[in-house]
């Protein structure tokens, strides 16, 4: 057939144009991605107005509370100096060595609680009366103990994720589904094909909720930590300024904290999309 034979070709003869179907919601999505993204900066820059004009019609001395520029200038000066990146350096070692130290030893406890109903009973008295003395009280002690260097910062990191981490094994672990257990016990599989194909699986979901409030905690324990003996670190930085009545210094460190737990959180997030990936798909 011409091309000109099909204009002259009936309507209901003509062959059928394949058109692209977009999917229902993938334009909804789309704009609220955008909508987002413009959303973050635009409620920044509310907020720095907010800040410069509350300082300005106040008229607060930079000890008080600086001008954002002020608070700017201060961190080009640490940055340009070093201190501020060796100071982040050091809090981040903590962080991660705290962080990892505190999931291994609460998921290796947490899995036995979860298994063991009489371990859970002897064991659970002790583990929750540990949570009520405040980390802050227990710090001191923990330095007294380890000494003044990284070690009982981490540790003191490592006690502030362990029991959030220990609560979110034991429930992830107790949220397999019983006819699935059953079900592997027919088919005869192995106590670690059980864990590897069934617990981890099942389990993940839950515990990378939990991951999400301990990388928080994570770096909350290494300040504490630094707050109660340290020559170093962001915790050292913001008792260090606020000796000095260098507040803009004090709010340097406190942001530099918020940017280290933000990047830390959306890292476990983007973590747990590309884990989770087949629980979306299925």
């Amino acid at each position: 057939m011409e091309l000109h034979d099909i204009w002259r070709t009936p309507r209901h003869a003509r062959p059928a144009r394949v058109e692209a179907r977009v999917p229902p919601g993938a334009l909804a999505r789309s704009h609220r991605l955008r909508v987002d993204v413009l959303l973050v900066p635009l409620a920044l820059l509310l907020f720095l107005g907010a800040w410069d004009l509350l300082v300005r019609w106040k008229h607060y001395p930079s000890f008080i509370l600086p001008l954002p520029g002020q608070v700017w200038a201060r961190f080009l000066t640490l940055l340009a100096d070093g201190s501020l990146l060796r100071n982040a350096g050091v809090t981040l070692v903590e962080v991660f060595a705290g962080l990892g130290l505190g999931l291994v030893v609460a998921a290796v406890i947490g899995y036995g609680l979860a298994k063991s109903p009489l371990l859970e009973r002897i064991l659970s008295p002790y583990i929750v009366a540990s949570q009520a003395v405040p980390i802050v009280a227990l710090a001191p002690l923990l330095v007294i103990w380890f000494g003044f260097g990284t070690l009982s910062k981490v540790l003191v990191c490592a006690l502030t994720v362990f029991f959030p981490s220990l609560v979110n094994t034991i429930v992830g672990i107790r949220s397999v589904d019983p006819d699935l257990r059953a079900l592997m016990r027919s088919l005869q599989a192995s106590a670690w094909q059980t864990f590897k194909l069934l617990e981890v699986p099942a389990a993940l979901p839950i515990f990378f909720g939990g991951l999400k409030v301990s990388v928080t905690l994570a770096v909350i324990g290494a300040v504490v930590g630094e707050f109660v003996s340290a020559d170093r670190g962001l915790g050292f930085l913001v008792n260090l300024a606020r000796g000095l009545l260098d507040t803009p210094m004090l709010f340097v460190a406190l942001f530099t904290l918020v940017v280290i737990a933000l990047a830390l959180y959306s890292s476990v997030a983007l973590l747990e999309h590309v884990v989770l990936r087949w629980k979306r798909v299925s």
